[in-house]
């Protein structure tokens, strides 16, 4: 007979970007407590970003993340912009849209194949993959690598990319080196669809739970620039008023502010939100290989995100093509604005979610204040909230397996724990004087 209060205690999450510890605790066959700790600390970007020009802020947000860069670059550009007054033309758009699109080809690759496809087939790593399959993890490889090919050609480099700026790019990319992704992009398209065929075999665990998925909404493509912010549950708003839409909350066991939609319960941002949002704006390829399988516009199973990453892949892949197709160099780099004070916000969508930004700048375009709110910050409350209704099938659990799949939890959302550091633990000391 199991004893009436058991506990499990990681305390360092693994296959996950960056450091965090999880403690699940069950008294009388209830979850009483989930904690999903984050405890990096804080790298105060907000408050060095002050008194720094505005042409430098997209270099500096970029540090915030190696893996998603592109995602912190674009959101702080187009914010900046609309404080300038900038409008970019197509050209720009485009290369934007691009670098955009490997960048979420890298990222998802790296989390499907190497940090979430292990946990579903009771592997520890990508090794043991390899050893079953060789040949999905050697096309998923050669994938990744194309994405950071694209990253490169455009941005001079595939982590931390140098060509961009606030109003484009500091050269012009000329049409022949985007030629050069062509070649190989029918081979890739062909290892993408391989990889989302092979994701949708996977025995995915049932998980029942009422959420709100939160993503931008896309027009006549599938979003990742821009769009009005929507919800499965009504919510429909312009990306400029975001923060008068959310609550911030911190919790004593975690360096990382969480959110929720004022007068509602926590929501989900990400590939399922994207998905769910969007999905008649994913290519007819990439949606013909899904309802194959028996899946269709709405995935509600958290477990569910790797089958949206893998589509989103392979919607990417066949999407770039078409771009550098339509790609035609500009007259000029960048655009110009005229300096000036104000604020400006603006949401892209990130491999792992909605990224917001807003900016003041003082009459000399330098930085007054700053907000940022990544997208895991805003899944936390969610991830402990899927432990807890996973309570019927934990409480039943040996303790290494209670273990192994309250962390497979937490890897459906693909945590950049880095990126969600944003303040201290305050301890109350008592001093006596």
């Amino acid at each position: 007979m199991r004893s009436m209060s058991r506990a499990i205690k990681v305390d360092y999450l693994s296959r996950v970007e960056g450091e965090g510890n999880l403690y699940v605790e069950i008294e009388n066959n209830q979850i009483s407590k989930v904690e999903l700790g984050i405890f990096e600390a804080p790298r105060f970007f907000e408050a060095f970003l002050r008194g720094r020009k505005y042409v430098e802020v997209p270099d500096i947000t970029a540090r915030i993340c190696g893996i998603c860069p592109v995602a912190y670059i674009m959101s702080s550009s187009r914010a900046i912009e609309k404080i300038l007054g900038i409008e970019v033309d197509e050209c720009t758009d485009i290369l934007r849209r691009i670098i955009y699109l490997g960048e979420w080809i890298e990222s998802h690759l790296l989390h499907v194949l190497m940090l979430h496809a292990p946990d579903f087939l009771g592997h520890e790593s990508i090794i043991g993959i390899a050893k079953e399959n060789p040949d999905i993890v050697k096309k998923g490889l050669k994938l990744k690598s194309w994405g950071n090919s694209v990253m490169k050609v455009i941005g001079g480099r595939s982590v931390h990319p140098i060509s961009c700026r606030v109003g484009g790019f500091y050269r012009i990319i000329r049409k022949e080196e985007l030629e050069t992704l062509i070649k190989h992009s029918d081979v890739m398209g062909r290892y993408a669809e391989d990889l989302l065929k092979w994701v949708l075999t996977l025995k995915i665990p049932e998980l029942k739970r009422d959420v709100e998925y939160v993503s931008l909404k896309g027009v006549n493509e599938y979003p990742i620039l821009r769009g009005r912010v929507v919800s499965n549950r009504g919510l429909d708003i312009a990306e400029d008023v975001f923060e008068e839409y959310v609550e911030t909350e911190q919790v004593r066991y975690s360096t990382s502010l969480r959110y929720r939609i004022r007068g509602r319960s926590y929501y989900v941002v990400g590939p399922l939100a994207r998905y769910n949002n969007n999905y008649h704006l994913l290519r007819p390829e990439v949606r013909e290989v899904i309802e194959s399988y028996g899946y269709g516009p709405q995935l509600s199973n958290s477990f569910q995100s790797i089958i949206a990453r893998a589509a989103e892949t392979y919607h990417a892949v066949l999407e770039i093509k078409e771009l550098i197709k339509k790609y035609s160099e500009p007259a000029k780099p960048y655009e110009e604005g005229g300096v000036m004070e104000g604020v400006g916000s603006a949401i892209t969508e990130a491999p792992r979610g909605i990224l917001y930004h807003r900016y003041e700048l003082d009459g000399k375009g330098y930085v007054i204040n700053s907000n940022i709110i990544p997208p895991t910050s805003q899944n936390l409350a969610s991830i402990e909230r899927d432990i807890i209704a996973f309570n019927d099938e934990l409480v039943k659990m040996d303790l290494s397996d209670l273990q192994r799949l309250a962390e497979h939890v937490v890897r459906n959302y693909d945590p950049c724990i880095s990126c969600a550091t944003h303040f201290i633990k305050v301890i109350n000391i008592k001093i006596n004087t």
